[in-house]
């Protein structure tokens, strides 16, 4: 009997399994994307273990990750292999290196991980992972324009979202590891907690290589992403 379709798929920078920021990452989200298997959170003082799975939750779904290429549906025609065969082709083309040291920031009202310093390098793959692969995703459908077009996009955000899909690549890029879902809602004291335990937990980590491109893929609508597979780079 032949498996469902896949919903959608992803690119994602994620670390090597089992590489101590893959390992950090999952166990701070609660949830291995790999195994597909959830983790106990790691406490952290001052947040009621409730509270901090609540406030992981919209992370945790998609696994420890920072997006290269949005979540898409394969175009007609298109299966898996040929989306293999395709990354498999673009990691070929650049070579792993070591990103800059990645700090504990609050970007719009979530925290993530961002580089500290020149992100050149990620950049230029994560345009090559939107450009290159743009062919081999299904048009977007007009809802999931609708439902991006209400978050409020600029005119340049929502020129994007036309041509590539999603609004946030190319020139509106920003290279991020999610923490946490939005904390608009949270108290001062809990968005303190968690920026003091993410900086104990992930700023003392070694330097991360950027050395794979992660293919992710959403089995079903609404289910967690799952790491399906880890392309090197430069082979």
């Amino acid at each position: 009997m032949n498996e469902a379709p896949i919903h959608r798929y992803a690119i994602y920078f994620a670390p090597r399994e089992r590489d101590a920021w893959w390992l950090a990452g999952s166990r701070w989200l609660g949830r291995c994307a790999a195994r597909n298997e959830p983790l106990p959170l790691a406490p952290v003082p001052g947040v009621s273990a409730s509270r901090l799975h609540a406030l992981t939750r919209a992370p945790r779904r998609y696994g420890w990750h920072a997006t290269l290429k949005a979540p898409f549906a394969l175009a007609p025609g298109v299966d898996e292999a040929r989306l293999r065969n395709a990354l498999g082709e673009l990691a070929r083309a650049f070579s792993p290196f070591t990103m800059p040291r990645l700090k504990v920031a609050q970007l719009d009202d979530f925290l993530a991980l961002v580089p500290d310093g020149d992100t050149h390098a990620i950049e230029t793959i994560a345009g090559a992972c939107v450009m290159r692969l743009h062919a081999l995703g299904a048009t977007l459908p007009p809802d999931e324009l609708v439902r991006r077009r209400a978050s409020g996009l600029t005119p340049e955000e929502d020129a994007l979202l036309l041509r590539w899909g999603y609004p946030f690549v190319l020139q509106r890029f920003r290279f991020h590891l999610s923490l946490t879902g939005s904390l608009k809602d949270a108290e001062p004291s809990d968005v303190a907690a968690l920026t003091e335990a993410a900086r104990h937990r992930f700023e003392a980590l070694p330097p991360c290589r950027f050395d794979v491109l992660s293919l992710f893929a959403e089995p079903e609508p609404g289910s967690d992403f799952r790491l399906l597979d880890q392309v090197e780079l430069g082979t």
